[in-house]
């Protein structure tokens, strides 16, 4: 038996009720402090990465090693987009996660 489409539209409506809630299982503050030790480590090697970059740069250009100074700038701009997605990253799942619970 086939149901009215006022009845199926209102299935598809349904709020489970499922929303984020902390507490809820054990170890939650121990996976909190292994994600902020792999942002932390993140953040480091994006320190490394931008220093050897920056020296690969300053390289190329008083070699004359056009190739090298290009793969320098990249390597530079490269590091500072990892390190703006790293320092953000909290902010970013946060609006996200915001608007997404805005859909109705």
């Amino acid at each position: 038996m086939s149901l009215p489409l006022t009845d199926r539209v209102l299935q598809l409506a349904y709020d489970p009720g499922i929303s984020p809630q902390g507490g809820g299982l054990p170890g939650l503050s121990v996976l909190k402090n292994v994600v902020n030790s792999i942002n932390m480590f993140g953040i480091i090697a994006v320190v490394g990465a931008l220093a050897v970059s920056l020296g690969v740069w300053a390289w190329g250009h008083h070699t004359g090693g056009h190739q090298a100074e290009a793969n320098g700038k990249k390597g530079a701009v490269v590091a500072a987009g990892a390190a703006l997605g790293l320092g953000a990253a909290n902010g970013i799942v946060a609006f996200f996660s915001t608007l997404g619970s805005q859909v109705q």
